[in-house]
């Protein structure tokens, strides 16, 4: 058996000499009497190294918190700055802040209905008449009025077109019947519209480039006009390819544009914004389209900063089309797709309507273009503001001579009737006599 190696405490046997032993190296060590102690100590020490760590964790937090605060702050003032730039932007939609808003509305809204554009007629005295005397026709007056006479009187003319635009001329002018042009139009049905720009001007330090004058004295004018019976109106300026265009020229454009835009609102006049791409040059239509998505988002930018309301506008786009002198030319798809994928990342939807200038096209190119774009829903009412493309055969039938003016006007209706047709998307080509010759003109003017 093994021997016991611990007496019970109770028991008078003495420990084996060993054990005593190890007691007596047990007892001579200090550590082990004080080991509580010592542990106790150890971990006061590393509690109170801890605590540093603690502020110092709590002092981040702090800031971190701080900082979370400072940022929701600066969010909200950021949140109310940019609530009040939407409720200033958007102040004409829910409060317009001229008088004539609801007419406006009125006015934009029966011009764009289906099948309906504009006849746009406001050519200068001198660029009528410089048309009328490549005919032989002598440009005075009286035949500038007789030529106008004959295009307004057109019998059903206003169920093609919402409105028409005058020059200030014609404006104050009436008809062989007595009757004043603008009554002429309000009996169609049709709108009275008007030019108010006063020109083209060489634009100082450019390559050759132009801006539009006229805002001086433009409220008193618009103001005038809308007394005489205009009820919507028109400023064309332009923007050349060739030229550069320079950053200059877009944002003067622009900006001429939108303050035109508030001030022709604020007058009671439904302004058409026509910054035009001039046909002029050896670009291609790619190029065109980079230039027209860059001149129409300045273009809305400015008419934004200058509070004009979006949804009592029109516009007045050149199509995305290859300049004049290029080789490469464009079918009818490819411009109706290009033109609408521009307008489609310009133009917010609530413009009423777009109405395409034809800018030296040919008769049946504008038709067939504007007929291609409408082969889809848009959600604005796309349509035409033609002066040449209406105007150019009818002209040359009546030749200044009154025996011609029904054939004349026979002509015009039949234009506008086809045009009406492709704003619909609705013209069939097969059963149109409208000739295919360009019109293109270089350098043309108003």
């Amino acid at each position: 058996l093994r021997p016991r190696l611990y007496a019970h405490p109770l028991s008078d046997t003495p420990l084996p000499p060993i054990l005593n032993k190890m007691a007596a190296i047990s007892a001579s060590i200090p550590a082990v009497a004080v080991s509580a102690p010592v542990r106790e100590t150890r971990r006061t020490a590393t509690r109170a190294a801890a605590i540093p760590a603690r502020v110092n964790r709590a002092v981040q937090l702090s800031a971190k918190a701080s900082m979370a605060g400072a940022r929701v702050q600066t969010t909200a003032a950021r949140a109310t700055v940019a609530r009040a730039a939407v409720v200033s932007v958007s102040a004409g939609y829910a409060k317009p802040q001229t008088k004539y808003a609801d007419e406006l509305l009125e006015t934009v809204t029966k011009m764009t209905m289906p099948g309906k554009g504009i006849l746009a007629m406001d050519e200068s005295s001198p660029t009528c008449g410089g048309r009328l005397e490549a005919l032989g026709i002598e440009n005075v007056v009286e035949n500038r009025r007789r030529y106008r006479d004959l295009l307004l009187s057109t019998e059903g003319l206003g169920e093609h077109c919402g409105g028409a635009i005058l020059f200030d001329e014609t404006l104050y002018q009436s008809a062989t019947d007595g009757r004043t042009f603008v009554q002429v139009l309000n009996d169609h049905g049709m709108f009275p519209g008007i030019k108010v720009d006063t020109g083209l001007r060489s634009l100082v330090n450019s390559n050759g480039e132009q801006w539009c004058q006229g805002l001086d004295g433009l409220a008193e004018r618009c103001a005038a006009y809308y007394k005489a019976g205009a009820r919507f109106c028109k400023w064309r300026t332009v923007v050349s390819i060739p030229a550069g265009p320079s950053e200059q020229a877009v944002k003067e454009a622009a900006n001429g544009l939108a303050r035109y835009g508030a001030i022709a609102q604020a007058n009671g006049l439904v302004p058409i914004i026509e910054p035009e791409i001039l046909l002029d040059g050896t670009h291609t239509i790619e190029q065109n389209f980079e230039v027209a998505s860059w001149v129409w988002a300045e273009t809305f930018k400015a008419m934004m900063d200058q509070g004009v309301m979006l949804d009592r506008i029109m516009l007045k786009p050149s199509m995305v089309a290859p300049g004049a002198d290029c080789e490469t030319k464009a079918t009818a798809e490819q411009v109706a797709a290009l033109t609408l994928k521009m307008l489609h990342s310009r133009v917010p939807p609530g413009v009423p309507g777009i109405m395409f200038l034809s800018g030296g096209l040919s008769e049946l190119d504008s038709t067939l273009y504007l007929n291609a774009m409408n082969q889809q829903p848009n959600p604005w009412h796309v349509s035409f503001s033609y002066a040449r493309a209406l105007q150019n055969t009818v002209l040359k039938t009546w030749a200044g001579k009154d025996e011609n003016k029904a054939a004349a006007q026979a002509i015009l209706i039949r234009r506008a009737k086809e045009n009406g047709m492709a704003q619909m998307g609705k013209f069939d080509v097969t059963k149109s006599e409208t000739e295919g010759a360009s019109m293109y003109v270089k350098g043309y003017v108003y």
